[in-house]
């Protein structure tokens, strides 16, 4: 891998430069929420066809696959090998993901799971100490042991078999281009740099994102022509060029290598690894049709859960973020992340109850232990049609900080929703051939057993981790397209997403207006407000009904696209410094 810096008097230009460009695009690229206290942008506008994207480079090369014919699969593949390349530290080809996919010609909604996978060698003990304690999560998160098979690539490539139009090898071109010509870093990458100084301790790494001892700085021009080859290589082989041969024993050496934590990844494991083309979950909500990603995800079933739970309740009358909503969506998130953590996992090693899970009758019984006047405090699972409730112990904690989320429509109206992932911000901290490689491994419950009893989530070999991303699509009752959205955040992204389907479908925002939206949280515990926001005067009235109020930073990257007859609209979350752009 090769990084170029340009000279420090340059950067001040380019840096200028890069700010003005983000300043028309109305990004904003602070975590600082007070910048949103001025009324959204309007959305973006576009006749037929649009992406939405966390990075203006990423955006554009989804919009230049567009007008070159390109499929929605086509212009999302483009993106997604951009985005690995200018937002690494929230995904890219080390990683995995989750699609849906819509085609508007058979009206077919299709999900793919690119979801990593533990090697075949993990069991219950894999952040188990010698001592016989477990790890705690950052001492797990970096190095070897955290790494799953990427899914990524192989995922993809399903998906571009079906619906791709465009050759591979052309999707992989913009990359390529930006690789080996350079492009300024962003002020949210070098943040994002800055704020991880153990990058440093990784010398792949270090040598990549640091200059000497100094984090890379906004408006530095970087190179990677390690990723330039290795993106030439798949271009030209397909994923079996990842899958097998050289970047499969290169991630193998650098997982059992690892300085810190090695582990027991196999290029067997690689070459094994299967992407998974799954049955969406769809349910209704009010006149509209809501569909997501169903297990080893948690997203798309938690996210229908929490609507199925409000339904009966007057939301649109609350008004937005009012008290009552948001005393209301708490509860009822309450309620879904109760059953989350006791049964959802990947459906290949447990019995999900999917069906009971959203079955009309569990929920009216559990939305009626809401209570307008109190909270109920931390919820109890529940006893789902079809589900043994003894059968497995609740997972006690989670992490995952970073992902990146992307929706396209294209020309002839099919769409893709995609939230793609490393985990945390730069993953296990492990680059090889110029990406990073995940620590999806941390996902799964470090207990495989609580108080006696297993933990659906539990480290598995060849299982994949329970996730939170949450890529959802939204129909008309007539069946036609009328939303894609999605976001990053960790177990946060079930809120995310959930209220920024409310804003659009109860409170009639607009796609911009609903992705800037001030956010509210409950992952069954504490209710978290979005510092710098209106919300935080709410806090006195949440406690005074039981709530625990904790106020914090609460960064979605929340990207959407509303279809009508009128065309589309496009929302990019301000919080980051992704554009919607038409063609």
């Amino acid at each position: 891998m090769t990084a170029r810096r340009t000279p420090r008097y340059q950067r001040a230009g380019i840096t200028a430069v890069f700010l003005a460009l983000f300043a028309i695009c109305a990004c904003f690229l602070s975590n600082d929420r007070s910048a949103l206290a001025a009324e959204p942008t309007s959305p973006a506008q576009a006749a037929k066809a649009m992406i939405a994207a966390a990075n203006p480079h990423a955006a554009r090369a989804g919009q230049d696959i567009l007008g070159a014919g390109g499929s929605a699969i086509d212009a999302a593949i483009a993106a997604q090998m951009v985005l690995g390349l200018v937002e690494p530290q929230s995904s890219g080809i080390g990683g995995g993901g989750f699609l849906l996919h819509f085609n508007a010609t058979s009206g077919a909604i299709e999900s793919f799971d690119g979801r990593e996978t533990a090697p075949a060698a993990a069991d219950g003990d894999l952040f188990r100490k010698d001592n016989g304690e477990l790890m705690s999560w950052p001492e797990a998160a970096s190095g070897g042991l955290s790494v799953g098979v990427p899914g990524l690539l192989r995922m993809l490539e399903m998906a571009h078999r079906k619906h791709g139009r465009l050759p591979w090898s052309r999707l992989f071109e913009p990359a390529i281009q930006l690789a080996e010509n350079g492009f300024v870093v962003s002020p949210r990458m070098a943040e994002s740099i800055a704020g991880n100084p153990d990058l440093a301790d990784f010398s792949a790494a270090r040598t990549y994102f640091f200059d000497g001892d100094t984090p890379l700085e906004a408006g530095t021009l970087l190179l990677n022509s390690a990723y330039a080859a290795t993106l030439r290589t798949i271009a030209a082989g397909g994923a079996d060029a990842f899958y097998h041969g050289d970047i499969a024993a290169d991630i193998v050496a650098a997982v059992m290598g690892a300085v810190r934590n090695p582990g027991a990844l196999t290029v067997a494991d690689i070459e094994s690894y299967k992407a998974r083309q799954r049955p969406p979950v769809c349910d209704t909500y009010r006149v509209y049709a809501v569909c997501g990603m169903g297990p080893p995800s948690s997203g798309g079933l938690t996210t229908l859960q929490i609507l199925g739970l409000i339904e009966g309740f007057d939301i649109a009358g609350a008004g937005a973020n009012s008290l009552s909503a948001v005393h209301i969506i708490a509860e009822a998130s309450r309620l879904a992340f109760a059953d989350r953590s006791l049964f959802m996992a990947d459906t290949d090693f447990v019995e999900v109850p999917v069906t009971g899970l959203l079955d009309g009758g569990y929920l009216a019984e559990r939305a009626a232990l809401i209570n307008l006047h109190k909270s109920m405090g931390q919820a109890e699972a529940g006893a789902p049609p079809g589900s043994n409730r003894r059968a497995y112990a609740m997972q006690e904690s989670e992490h995952g900080l970073s992902t990146s989320h992307l929706a396209v429509i294209d020309a002839t109206g099919n769409a893709v929703s995609f939230t793609t992932s490393i985990e945390r911000g730069f993953g296990s901290r492990l680059m090889v051939r110029g990406f990073l490689l995940n620590n999806q491994l941390t996902d799964f419950s470090f207990e495989a057993k609580h108080n006696g009893q297993l933990v659906a989530n539990r480290v598995e070999g060849g299982k994949r981790p329970r996730s939170s991303m949450a890529p959802t699509l939204v129909f008309a009752n007539d069946g036609q397209l009328l939303l894609a959205i999605g976001s990053p955040g960790g177990s946060r992204i079930i809120g995310f997403v959930t209220l920024a389907l409310i804003a659009s479908l109860d409170w009639q925002m607009d796609p911009q207006a609903a992705v800037s939206l001030a956010h509210h949280v409950n992952r069954n515990g504490a209710t978290e407000l979005e510092a710098g926001t209106a919300l935080e005067a709410l806090a006195p009235q949440l406690e005074a009904l039981g709530h625990e109020v904790k106020i914090r930073a609460l960064t979605s990257g929340l990207h959407a696209i509303r279809a009508s007859t009128d065309g589309l609209e496009g929302g990019a979350d301000p919080r980051r410094e992704g554009v919607a752009l038409d063609h």
